[in-house]
């Protein structure tokens, strides 16, 4: 297991390379859900702010 972790003396750069690759790859999921999802909240924020309010109605007992 030892020798395999060693990657026959090339361990240091295999693994920082699997590393950075895992880094790359966790992030470019974390921008694209950041990228779909602040338009969405913009999207229903405004959406929100654009429609009108109703006045409730009052009506009169007789």
């Amino acid at each position: 297991m030892s020798e395999f972790l060693a990657m026959g003396g090339y361990a240091p750069y295999v693994w920082s390379a699997y590393g950075i690759t895992l880094v790359v790859v966790l992030l470019n999921i974390w921008t694209a859900r950041r990228a779909r999802i602040r338009p969405l909240e913009r999207l229903a924020r405004t959406a929100d702010e654009a429609r009108p309010r109703r006045q409730p109605t009052v009506r009169q007992v007789q």
